[in-house]
């Protein structure tokens, strides 16, 4: 049976089909409830909230489903180099950018480089509402967080871009690991090495990882139909995390817009950018993305977002799409449904009738 997995016995859900756990207002407790009603693993991506709203958002959950779901953190939620970060290099970022302000005209932001990084904090209420996932990107956390994890009965998921990190989060005992290709939207989460050398496939890397790891695999880049699903766990996956195909979804948090261009021609062209935040993300292409291009500096993570929000909100405002980031995967050009209770539904069924046809 293709939904009886390692991943759907440590998680007691019905099938391996995960929702990715999309951050930065993406996700809602609607979107989560109806992917874990539906038998899937809801996620909640929450690193940009305080522990005060993270525990707010539970209550909302836990109010929409009691089955098992998954709330999702960033180990590195700011970046070293922003210590000391010296003023000169901020101010020749902020004169790269401001012809976009002026066009827009909106002035300039203030932005201070003294962030103080949430994730202890996250962490701790995380402990207090004891979802039954904990998952994690951008690193490991201690071991001391780990053990406590385990002692509460919260299971733990880091995510690898490389066969490196995947053994390095064997090494810390998680419970299971997210192969995240290089076609998966939104931020790449690599931590070992820079995102830009840590660019493997989706499939190749769920083999890279089942070939040398035993904790169980979920694939994640570039899924968005039962054939992805089948193609993954055919080739050895435990369980696929979906995101971009739940993005576009009523129930998700993104824009009307955002949901639109998803559903556009525009979907073909993808690109990794780190304009919008200071790290490395799948997007479709903007005119930002192509002006600044990989190579050219901007502001460590999270400051580069404090410089770019007014702007993607004014952008958002006056109508000048061009200006703003749309996260999506590879795999976004037979995007079709619109409600995330059919989307599941469709997936499984379709899923089903794969194996099914595969044993005749």
């Amino acid at each position: 049976m293709w939904n009886q997995t390692p991943i759907t016995t440590l998680l007691g859900i019905k099938y391996p089909i995960l929702l990715g756990p999309m951050g930065g207002g993406f996700s809602t407790p609607e979107l989560l409830a109806a992917v874990s009603n539906a038998g899937g693993l809801g996620s909640f991506g929450a690193y940009t909230l305080s522990p005060e709203q993270i525990q707010e958002a539970d209550k909302a959950i836990k109010a929409k489903t009691d089955k098992p779901y998954n709330i999702n953190l960033w180990v590195s939620d700011v970046d070293d180099r922003l210590t000391n970060y010296p003023i000169e290099s901020l101010e020749k970022v902020k004169a790269l950018f401001k012809p976009y302000f002026d066009e827009l005209s909106i002035p300039l932001p203030d932005l201070d480089t003294h962030i103080p990084s949430k994730f202890l904090k996250q962490v701790e209420a995380i402990f207090e509402i004891r979802p039954a996932v904990f998952s994690f990107i951008f690193g490991i956390p201690s071991k001391e967080i780990l053990d406590e994890a385990r002692r509460l009965g919260i299971k733990t998921v880091g995510a690898a871009t490389t066969l490196d990190e995947a053994l390095a989060l064997e090494e810390a005992k998680v419970d299971a690991i997210v192969a995240a290709g290089f076609e998966a939207g939104g931020h790449r989460p690599s931590f070992l090495r820079p995102a830009h050398d840590s660019l493997t496939g989706t499939f190749a890397l769920i083999q890279q990882l089942k070939a040398k790891i035993k904790t169980p695999v979920i694939a994640a880049g570039g899924i968005a139909d039962s054939k992805g699903i089948a193609a993954a766990l055919t080739l050895g996956a435990d369980a696929v995390q979906i995101g971009t195909a739940f993005l576009v979804t009523d129930e998700s948090g993104a824009t009307t817009v955002h949901k639109e261009r998803l559903f556009s021609d525009e979907s073909k062209y993808t690109i990794l950018s780190k304009s919008l935040t200071g790290r490395m993300g799948r997007m479709i292409r903007n005119r930002i993305s192509e002006e600044v291009n990989y190579e050219t500096e901007v502001l460590p993570f999270p400051l580069q977002t404090r410089l770019m929000g007014p702007l993607r909100a004014a952008a958002l405002a006056q109508g000048k799409t061009d200006m703003i980031n749309f996260w999506s995967g590879q795999n976004a050009v037979n995007l079709k449904h619109t409600k995330a209770t059919e989307l599941m539904k469709t997936l499984i069924t379709e899923t089903q009738d794969i194996f099914d046809s595969s044993e005749k």
